[in-house]
């Protein structure tokens, strides 16, 4: 039998041990992310006027998150009509891929026939599956510029897929609109071949677009270099609520010749935000290479998650696919950007009534979900802090976030930080 000294002993060894391993745990090194600050700031605010212009999502004029009447017809007669759960392939439902292809290039473009195309996890699933499609197999320097400034989440998504990202300019913060000078003198002094991301429409997070016009200069510079496009487009028909008009840079380029990649979302034009409903194409020269680019991103996402999820992609391929639903959600899609449209006029007739000095046109020259107020991160940190109005430092607001009961205080608050 031991005695109590040598198991008293025993136990503080052991106890030491347990001290030493929790000491270099597996984990230590792991260094703490940065806090999601508006979020958590919005929720700790207990004024009941507050505003959160920072969600990224789509809000009714009662500030509440909005279902489209066609997703929720579409939906039922997806489960009417019990299908079955099995596994879609790999690259996802072909009623939807085909649908999607249409919607984005055209029911008449001669990219659809030899267009390698598949079902993504939304546009982020997209420009991965892109991202690592350019990294495995684009023949030029594995670098992509993009934007100054772009959507935050584009950088490290290309630079997780093996690109090394650069910028180009774009957004002149002198004239709040786009800076088309130093833009075109970015794409002529990149190294021949590169790769470059266009926002399709409604740029993230500036909300200023080129007109037709400057997209023709812009494809004439990128063609002149042999540049390759990579478009994102996450808001076609949410932009200006034409889906056409919103396509314009993407059908304009492939008239050009250019054999394009393009990442689609259907989280904000359908509403379909959990569903994670996007699809990822490339234009390819003809049948034989279509084949081979296919069979190349099916060995991609085959190791990634396999194959997408089906019921997302049903709903939105019963939209696409039903003449009737189609047309219902088109005017539903127009409605929704005629609200930002409406809330954006509101926001600068409500400064000048204020008796604002300053010119507010960009906000309405601007388009889509987001717009550059031009104020400062100084200016918007007052706004949270003295008025409770939430927002990104960069003075990026959600458009869908005001309401015509909240544009009113939020004009108040914008015009006594800025006057």
């Amino acid at each position: 039998m031991l005695s109590s000294l040598r198991i008293a002993s025993r136990r503080a060894a052991t106890a030491r041990n347990l001290v030493a391993v929790r000491a270099s745990s597996t984990w230590r090194n792991v260094a703490q992310g940065p806090p999601v600050r508006i979020t958590e700031a919005f929720k700790a605010d207990s004024f009941d006027k507050k505003i959160n212009l920072g969600v990224g999502a789509y809000r009714d004029d009662q500030g509440k998150p909005y279902v489209l009447p066609s997703v929720r017809k579409a939906e039922d007669k997806v489960i009417a009509s019990r299908m079955n759960k099995e596994y879609a392939g790999i690259t996802g439902v072909p009623e939807f891929t085909k649908a999607a292809a249409v919607l984005a290039y055209g029911k008449d473009s001669s990219a659809l026939d030899r267009l390698a195309i598949t079902q993504s996890i939304s546009g982020t699933g997209a420009l991965r599956i892109g991202g690592a499609f350019l990294a495995r197999w684009f023949p030029g320097a594995k670098t992509i510029y993009v934007p100054q400034p772009s959507w935050a989440n584009h950088a490290a998504v290309f630079k997780d897929s093996g690109l090394t990202v650069n910028k180009y300019n774009y957004y002149s913060k002198d004239t709040l609109g786009l800076n088309l000078e130093m833009m075109l003198g970015d794409i002529n002094a990149a190294y021949p071949g590169s790769i470059f991301l266009f926002h399709a429409c409604a740029h993230n997070p500036t909300g200023v677009d080129p007109t037709e016009e400057q997209w023709k200069k812009i494809e004439a510079a990128v063609k002149a270099k042999g540049h390759y496009a990579f478009f994102d487009m996450a808001y076609q028909g949410f932009a200006s609520g034409d889906v056409d008009k919103d396509a314009f840079a993407v059908r304009y380029f492939v008239s050009q010749g250019h054999d394009i990649c393009l990442a689609q979302s259907f989280a904000k034009n359908m509403g379909l935000y959990g569903e994670r409903v996007g699809a990822f194409s490339v234009v390819c020269a003809n049948q034989s290479e279509k084949a081979r680019v296919d069979s190349q991103i099916k060995i991609l996402v085959r190791p990634m998650y396999s194959n997408p999820p089906i019921h997302g992609a049903r709903i939105a391929a019963e939209i696409l696919n039903t003449p009737e639903l189609y047309e219902q959600w088109l005017g539903e899609v127009k409605e929704m950007a005629d609200r930002i449209i409406t809330m954006r006029a509101l926001l600068k007739e409500n400064l000048e009534k204020l008796g604002s000095q300053h010119d507010w046109s960009h906000i309405t020259n601007q388009i889509g979900m987001f717009a550059y107020t031009g104020l400062t991160p100084e200016q918007m940190d007052q706004l949270a802090k003295e008025h409770s109005v939430y927002a990104t430092k960069d003075g990026r607001i959600s458009v869908a976030g005001i309401t015509s009961e909240n544009v009113g205080r939020l004009a108040e608050a914008i015009f006594k930080v800025k006057g």
